[in-house]
């Protein structure tokens, strides 16, 4: 039995649990003395302090926790079986947080459909420094512009529109209640990730001595996606007398969630108009500079009152307001609902009001749950990937699951011409763009949602004019996509930023990466690898990838002398180096992943091209303005791009990477603590990380991740290179010492390589911090700013393709499994070429079942499947 010492803080209390329980084979905790709680039974108090302990030794151990009186009602084996199960299913937190921490916590609570995104926060708050109910529509962008240093800087944001979540109370005619601690005597949120309903609960002591129990339940519609509901519960524990309700629709709001964007113009928006009628009210609106038209519906409801009778509206400053008073008594519940429609021009042509008001009639908070229950069934009966054996890993799973689908729902729909952005629509970091952060998404996305996937390569086709106006711009031929797009499909990456540690206003390059070029064009070729899809293809895809093809074509230059292709002027994934030291001139020569990634690129379009019907490769070339005599120079340079190897077999980062000066990575951790980020570290101190051997993030290796490892080794020979046998270990081990993980993305690609390497236990320290990251917001604050979905998409085809072994590298499925040693079992469906397999996969045993008769292989051995018959096979 281990008790908890009231001298101590809760901090050293759990670390002394930690400690006592480390090493010992345990299942589960019992707690005793718990307190008398509706949402939790395993609270408890120390030093006047109340934590949910069961929570706290979940993350810590990954054990459940119990509460003794449930063991003594139901028996130990079934309590723990049902804490397990909610512990799966449920994101949930206990008490009140501020600043960036409270912000992370709205953003892993975020509801949504893909078309709006309606971050977690309490009904109750306006936006301040501990609180942030912003709504991000997919697609609806502005521009401002701000003088800084006498200079015009031109920003594009995903917009913060109007708060329509907005509801609260009053007590006795006081003002309305706000989230203040002294208030608050608990807060628990819960996210249940089988239905996506958000629950918020709060014992409430006002300083009048009035003391309440309120909870709001938040859903949002997933088919008719312009909608969702709030229902509003009050009960008054201690009097009776007045209480007001109050709804509003916010349109003050600006963007303020990103501390560092804070010096810029974040006013998108203008309110044009707002009316009330009976319990509904409405605020219509346009962005600044982009004219997109918005109105935004709301309407308060009770089945126990006639709201019509009794609430009023007020506009004041850009809000409207009801306001609906009633009598109450102790002890009993009074229930509203609040249901709001959303429309915006982007997808609506006519006027928005009409189907605004339609759409608001027609909806109600139970249709809304019912529609978000039936709509998640469907994900977890074909999306849930199953852990047996690790609770933790497994609710992280289905939270990552969850939010690539918040994200991206609606896009399934075709009729929202917008993709996915790096940080979903939880917040306004990086303003909402879209990275080649998609690449790491779009292969759940294509095997489980291809029409999902299909219009995240839509948003990139339809943009194919700007890209080809930036490569003309840049004095190069063909499609360039940007480093960072938003409505229009033109860069929108910075010159220069902010470095928070010097105060410094420094030169931005990143728009120097042209890779994602590249990332498009194989998330097109790895798209239609995967779904079969080869209308695609014909329709759209050969189009992109010979206008990509053309412009890097042009971006490779020809050294006669050595009959060697060199490409200049980009920057890889690291970002770290953006130029050479004491150069006047940008970027870098001959970056190893671009030009791995090129080389396989023009080999993979002209083996697709000597398939393809010559009536469909004329359309193509014209539409691209291309002809055949391209692909005789995608082989030239091919078989000709340069790399920069040592003698050791170790490949350069870039041209020139090896005079490079070495860091003292131990003086810096020993100096900083954190060096992630040691760019900022180092301009800091007026040095450059141009100079020295790091990187954020990994880059030469990356193609490993992308790419099946023979496609690579096929590269490398077909370039003229010949390595040694144990090359891979030695660069892995060269890369990794000289990484400091700064993007999140970092430990995904690493985690890969280390498993393809056999360093499981690596590779799975790193996989479980990427999994972890937005949960414990290792970065300290950035979840804040929203989720990090690339590394959601990620870790899921790690667990799948990785751990689970399953690839689609061919037409035949193989699978070599190399599960961690805590997962017992792993059990998903996953659908290829259309046909649909259901995998449970353990340490020694397969279970596969497909729809259709397929053939698959297991290590050197070749197994064909019966439509709908299991086929269990033994493997060491």
């Amino acid at each position: 039995m281990i008790t908890y010492n009231p001298k101590f803080s809760i901090g050293d209390n759990l670390e002394n649990i930690k400690a006592a329980l480390t090493g010992l084979p345990i299942d589960a905790a019992i707690i005793e003395n718990s307190l008398n709680y509706e949402f939790s039974d395993t609270i408890i108090g120390i030093n006047h302090q109340k934590i949910d302990i069961g929570l706290a030794i979940a993350n810590m151990m990954n054990i459940p926790v119990v509460n003794l009186h449930k063991v003594q009602d139901v028996g130990l084996e079934k309590a723990v079986a049902e804490k397990q199960e909610y512990l799966k299913w449920h994101l949930d937190y206990y008490g009140e947080y501020s600043g960036k921490r409270n912000y992370g916590q709205e953003a892993m609570l975020t509801i949504g459909n893909g078309y709006f995104g309606l971050r977690g926060a309490y009904v109750e708050a306006n936006a301040n420094q501990d609180n942030y109910p912003g709504m991000y529509v997919a697609g609806v962008y502005n521009q401002l512009t701000t003088k800084i240093n006498g200079r015009d800087v031109v920003n594009e944001d995903l917009v913060n529109l109007p708060n329509a979540q907005y509801i609260s109370f009053g007590v006795d005619h006081q003002q309305p209640f706000e989230i203040k601690k002294e208030d608050i005597q608990d807060i628990y949120r819960s996210l249940n990730l089988r239905t996506g309903v958000l629950t918020t609960t709060l014992h409430i002591q006002l300083s009048t001595g009035h003391i309440l129990q309120v909870r709001a339940t938040k859903v949002a519609n997933m088919t008719n996606w312009h909608r969702y509901s709030i229902k509003y519960e009050l009960k008054p524990i201690n009097f009776s007398g007045s209480i007001q309700l109050y709804s509003k629709i916010d349109g003050t709001v600006i963007n303020g969630n990103v501390e560092r964007y804070q010096d810029f113009d974040q006013h998108h928006i203008d309110v044009i108009g707002m009316d009330a009628h009976d319990n509904q009210i409405s605020l219509t609106g346009q962005t600044k500079t982009s004219h997109v038209n918005f109105v935004i519906n709301s309407k308060l409801s009770s089945k126990d009152i006639d709201t019509t009778k009794l609430i009023s509206a007020e506009t004041e400053d850009k809000q409207i307001q009801q306001k609906l008073d009633i009598q109450v008594e102790p002890e009993k519940p009074y229930v509203f609902e609040k249901c709001v429609t959303v429309f915006t021009s982007q997808t609506q042509d006519a006027n928005l009001k009409q189907p605004a008001q339609k759409e608001l009639n027609a909806s109600s908070f139970n249709d809304t749950l019912a529609d978000s229950q039936k709509f998640w069934s469907n994900v977890w009966q074909n999306s849930d990937i199953q852990i047996d054996n690790d609770m933790t890993s497994q609710k992280l799973t289905r939270v990552n699951i969850y939010h690539m689908l918040v994200t991206s729902a609606t896009l399934a729909s075709g009729q929202l011409d917008s993709s996915v952005g790096a940080r979903g629509l939880h917040g306004e970091a990086y303003r909402g763009h879209i990275f080649w952060d998609v690449t790491f998404d779009l292969p759940f996305y294509s095997i489980h949602y291809p029409a999902i996937a299909k219009q995240c390569l839509l948003y990139r086709y339809n943009r194919i004019g700007e890209a080809r106006k930036y490569a003309a711009s840049e004095d190069k031929q063909g499609a360039m996509y940007p480093w960072q797009s938003g409505m229009y499909g033109d860069e929108q990456s910075q010159f220069v930023h902010l470095n928070p540690v010097s105060g410094e206003w420094d030169p931005d390059n990143s728009r120097l990466q042209r890779h994602v070029s590249l990332s498009v064009a194989y998330d097109v070729i790895n798209y239609v690898h995967l779904t079969g899809d080869t209308e695609f293809m014909k329709n759209y895809g050969l189009e992109m990838l010979l206008s990509i093809c053309k412009f890097w074509v042009s971006m490779a230059s020809y050294d006669k002398k050595d009959d060697r292709y060199d490409i200049h002027h980009v920057m890889g994934p690291d970002e770290f180096h953006e130029e050479y030291p004491n150069s006047d001139d940008h970027g870098l020569t001959n970056n190893a992943y671009t030009n791995i990634m090129v080389s396989w690129l023009f080999d993979k379009v002209a083996e697709l091209m000597s398939h393809e019907d010559p009536k469909i490769i004329k359309s193509a070339n014209e539409k691209a303005q291309t002809d055949n005599s391209l692909l005789d120079q995608m082989s030239d340079i091919a078989h000709k791009l340069r790399l920069d190897i040592n003698e050791e077999g170790i490949i350069g980062q870039f041209s020139g990477y090896f005079n490079l000066s070495k860091l003292n990575f131990d003086s810096y951790r020993k100096k900083y603590g954190d060096i992630s980020r040691i760019d900022r570290l180092l301009k800091g101190e007026g040095k450059s990380p141009d100079s020295y051997q790091v990187a954020k993030q990994a880059d030469t290796l990356m193609a490993y991740y992308e790419l099946p490892f023979d496609e690579v080794q096929n590269v490398i020979t077909r370039l003229g290179y010949k390595l040694p046998a144990n090359y891979f270990t030695t660069n892995l081990r060269f890369y990794l010492d000289r990484t400091t993980h700064g993007s999140t993305l970092s430990r995904i690609v690493y985690s890969v390589l280390d498993e393809m390497d056999g360093h499981m236990d690596q590779s799975w320290q790193l996989f479980s911090t990427a999994l972890f990251s937005d949960y414990y917001d290792i970065q300290g604050g950035t979840t804040a700013e929203g989720i990090h979905l690339g590394v959601m998409g990620a870790t899921l085809e790690i667990e799948t393709k990785c751990y689970g072994g399953v690839r689609f590298d061919t037409d035949e499925v193989s699978i070599n499994p190399h599960l961690p040693t805590t997962w017992s079992k792993l059990s998903f469906k996953q659908t290829y070429q259309g046909i649909t397999y259901n995998f449970e996969i353990g340490h020694h045993k397969i279970n596969v079942t497909a729809d259709s008769s397929s053939h698959i292989k297991v290590g050197d051995k070749g197994y064909s499947l019966s439509k709908n018959k299991p086929t269990v096979i033994t493997y060491k």
